[in-house]
């Protein structure tokens, strides 16, 4: 009598099998090219009960059991004061999945909500900075986030058009406040709209934004200007289907000497250094 799989081992599946060139590939591609895990490394999956931490979550428990566990994973949920409903979602969703999250409080959202005029910049630097006490608290020595490829190309552009620089987001980087720690973004290389298309497939809901700070953040300037850059692209697209690989491509094939100007490590440079 064939064995009945559980849901959680449908969905594993399911990466490996029809995700696989769409998801499962270019994730591992991600982790090798840009080098984001070492043997013995212990690393906290950042867990905040969307689509994109959820699947990462899974990703990385089947990188693990197919490399033979040489490294070692931790999954953290942060609440930073959600709805008591939003928060048993989150844990609902990760029984689905098999995913064994623990979850912290803390009180950013009653911070940000007295302090911040700007909510959403100052509750991440806030969230990110839990998450690293936490996973270093752990003996974590890396923190995982669920960006992904469009986060990547979209957030380029940005800063290009309002931020006046030419400005990347990095597939793994040192932390500057907590020593010997590394953030790194295992999705960069997964496209959102192949996400999207996992969940639906596996029937999946997950959490949107369990933040009561999100109506008035779509009105924050941050918000609109990405939501302005995903349809730009979007419309870019239409009339050139490679718009995204080039923008992507674009940043690993930086020209420094066609610059007229550049910094590194803080240091601002100019083309005239190369004429002295």
């Amino acid at each position: 009598m064939k064995r009945q799989l559980q849901p959680h081992q449908i969905i594993t599946q399911s990466l490996t099998g029809p995700f696989q060139k769409t998801i499962w590939k270019p994730f591992v591609k991600a982790v090798d090219t840009y080098a984001l895990i070492a043997p013995g490394d212990r690393i906290a999956v950042c867990v905040s009960g969307g689509k994109d931490s959820m699947l990462l979550a899974k990703l990385m428990q089947q990188l693990q059991r197919v490399r033979q566990n040489d490294f070692t994973l931790e999954f953290l949920t942060m609440d930073p004061g959600y709805d008591p409903a939003h928060t048993q979602q989150l844990l609902d969703n990760a029984a689905l999945l098999g995913i064994p999250v623990q979850v912290f409080e803390t009180n950013i959202l009653r911070i940000v909500n007295k302090q911040a005029q700007h909510p959403c910049f100052l509750c991440a630097r806030m969230r990110r900075g839990h998450l690293y006490a936490k996973a270093q608290a752990l003996g974590c020595n890396k923190i995982a986030l669920g960006h992904h490829f469009n986060d990547v190309i979209e957030t380029t552009l940005m800063g290009m058009l309002y931020g006046g620089q030419i400005q990347a987001m990095l597939p793994r980087r040192r932390s500057d406040n907590y020593d010997g720690m590394e953030l790194i973004r295992p999705l960069y290389c997964v496209h959102e709209e192949d996400i999207l298309a996992w969940r639906d497939a596996n029937a999946l809901h997950f959490l949107q934004c369990a933040c009561r700070f999100t109506s008035r953040s779509q009105e924050d300037a941050a918000y609109s200007r990405r939501a302005r850059v995903k349809a730009l692209i979007a419309h870019l697209k239409t009339e050139s289907p490679e718009v995204e690989r080039s923008i992507f491509h674009s940043i690993h094939t930086v020209q420094l000497d066609s610059m007229p100007g550049y910094k590194s490590r803080g240091i601002a440079h100019s083309f005239l250094e190369r004429l002295e």
